[in-house]
């Protein structure tokens, strides 16, 4: 019986192709970012007069929203530049478009745990206002982390303190309630 080495050829790099994306699977565990806080409520004093009585601008406390979590070894391994972004977006329960969210980073520390040679890892970025959007991520900051990896290697990031801004506030959008739910995911950068 003559076998055909072409087609022997073809069914083994099927078979190979197959193999990929279940030992790919097992490197891409979800990474989960966990944000924790009181939530934030503003307060808009009623116009009761003609005049600018009323902000138009409110902060929140430094720490409205405390992000921390943990990125595990599969999920280093796969970032070619040594850096994980965090983004943010917002999805409106009840909204008025007129009205901008912000958000700005205060503190944050980030340990690599593991064997590891000269390893370091650090919060960086976010340290100014940055528009919140609704329809796409925005960048937030980045966890950055240098060093030759290792064994059982985790990097844990806690203490991101989150502050919030709105801007927009107006005579001009209808008093209501207005909602909205910040959404935080991490990604390679």
């Amino acid at each position: 019986m003559k076998i055909n080495s072409r087609l022997l050829r073809n069914i083994l790099l099927k078979k190979y192709l197959y193999f990929i994306p279940i030992i790919m699977g097992s490197y891409l565990e979800a990474q989960t970012v966990v944000p924790s806080g009181s939530g934030w409520t503003v307060s808009v004093p009623a116009i009761t007069e003609a005049g600018n009585n009323y902000g138009g601008t409110y902060s929140s406390a430094t720490n409205a929203i405390i992000l921390s979590g943990t990125m595990p070894g599969s999920f280093l391994n796969l970032l070619a530049n040594g850096a994980a972004r965090i983004s943010v977006r917002y999805n409106p329960t009840t909204w008025n478009n007129t009205l901008h969210l912000y958000a700005k980073r205060s503190g944050g520390t980030a340990t690599i745990s593991g064997l590891c040679l000269a390893c370091t890892a650090t919060v960086n970025g976010g340290t100014t206002y940055i528009e919140i959007l609704q329809s796409a991520d925005t960048a937030f900051c980045t966890i950055n982390f240098s060093g030759l990896l290792g064994l059982g290697n985790s990097v844990s990031y806690s203490g991101i303190n989150v502050q919030l801004q709105m801007t927009g506030v107006s005579v001009v959008i209808p008093a209501a309630a207005y909602s909205s739910q910040l959404v935080f995911t991490i990604g390679p950068n």
